[in-house]
């Protein structure tokens, strides 16, 4: 393990997979641009592990000062810590509108994700075509909105999208395959925003 206590005040370890929600903390770091070190850990994680996040989960971001295991109380940190660039928005009532579609997000489609991504090898296959035929669905559904704006509802890149983007690069892991003539919008948002270089450097790093 990093001696945490060696680090500078603005330097991070992360400890992770190759995960969804360790993809999206490393898409986090990239967009604001914060120095940090990728710890790996397979499926054997070590008993050190334990004193940063006692349920010995991952990911986890540390420091010298602070460590931190939910991806969205990593998120809420950085964006008051490193408020440059911000990922909500500036006025009270847009960020609290951007937090809702992001919980939003996590509730419908993550939690599909989730059942198709945890233990492939073992989950209930009744409940895998049902939550792949409801994300696979919603997707369609939902997709002309990728078309209104440069983001996702949005003319600035920002936490939905670091949401968003880990999800739609793991869709053949989860067996998706999205109609072209249906998604379009979709499509075109995921293929231009995968060219993005936080996102280019996020998978880079991928173990």
């Amino acid at each position: 393990m990093v001696a945490l206590s060696q680090l500078l005040p603005t330097q991070f370890v992360l400890y992770a997979d190759d995960g969804y929600a360790s993809h999206v903390v490393r898409l986090l770091l990239e967009e604001k641009q914060l120095e940090y070190e990728l710890m790996f850990i397979d499926d054997d994680r070590p008993d050190e592990l334990a004193e940063l996040n006692p349920y010995r989960t991952l990911p986890v971001l540390a420091n010298r000062d602070v460590a931190l295991y939910e991806m969205n109380i990593i998120f809420e940190y950085l964006e008051e810590r490193h408020q440059m660039p911000k990922l909500l928005p500036h006025t009270p009532k847009e960020r609290a509108l951007a937090r809702t579609l992001a919980w939003r997000l996590q509730q419908d489609w993550l939690t599909n994700a989730y059942t198709l991504l945890t233990h492939p090898d073992s989950f209930d296959v009744q409940a895998a075509e049902n939550a792949k035929k409801s994300l696979s669905d919603s997707l369609i559904t939902l997709s002309p909105l990728f078309g209104r704006q440069e983001f996702f509802l949005s003319d600035e890149f920002g936490w939905c999208d670091v949401l968003i983007l880990p999800l739609l690069w793991r869709l053949p892991q989860m067996g998706i395959t999205l109609p072209t003539h249906l998604c379009r919008p979709l499509i075109d948002y995921q293929n231009r925003l995968f060219k993005r270089p936080s996102f280019i450097k996020s998978i880079a790093l991928t173990i």
